[in-house]
């Protein structure tokens, strides 16, 4: 059994994708502990005023689940607020990012699967 707590784990304070300020992050699960086609698992906090910078994805699909707070995903250059309970799909060659718009921290969890 493999088990990862990201309420426990250390966070790494960063900038993301050239988003704007730094968000906290952390790696839960990368390629070498998969045996499939998943890239990643992350846990991240955006504070407010911060984002993931707007980049493109080529052969992979990418998942945002927000947990907490409230923030604009801009997906291909279409915005949406989103808010906890959505779950935004990027698929390959799309492109995506996501601002906190609101005063108070945006948790997520993000995931990656090669195609």
């Amino acid at each position: 059994m493999i088990v990862r707590n990201f309420l426990e784990a250390p966070l790494r304070i960063a900038s993301s994708h050239q988003g704007k300020g730094e968000v906290k992050s952390v790696k839960l699960f990368s390629e070498e502990d998969y045996d499939s086609k998943l890239r990643f698992f992350y846990y991240m906090e955006l504070p407010p005023g911060t984002s993931i910078g707007y980049h493109g994805h080529k052969q992979n699909e990418e998942v945002y689940v927000v947990l907490e707070g409230q923030g604009r995903m801009t997906v291909n250059g279409e915005e949406r607020d989103v808010k906890p309970g959505d779950v935004i799909l990027n698929k390959p060659n799309w492109s995506h990012g996501l601002e906190n718009t609101s005063d108070s921290i945006v948790r997520l969890l993000v995931y990656e699967a090669n195609c």
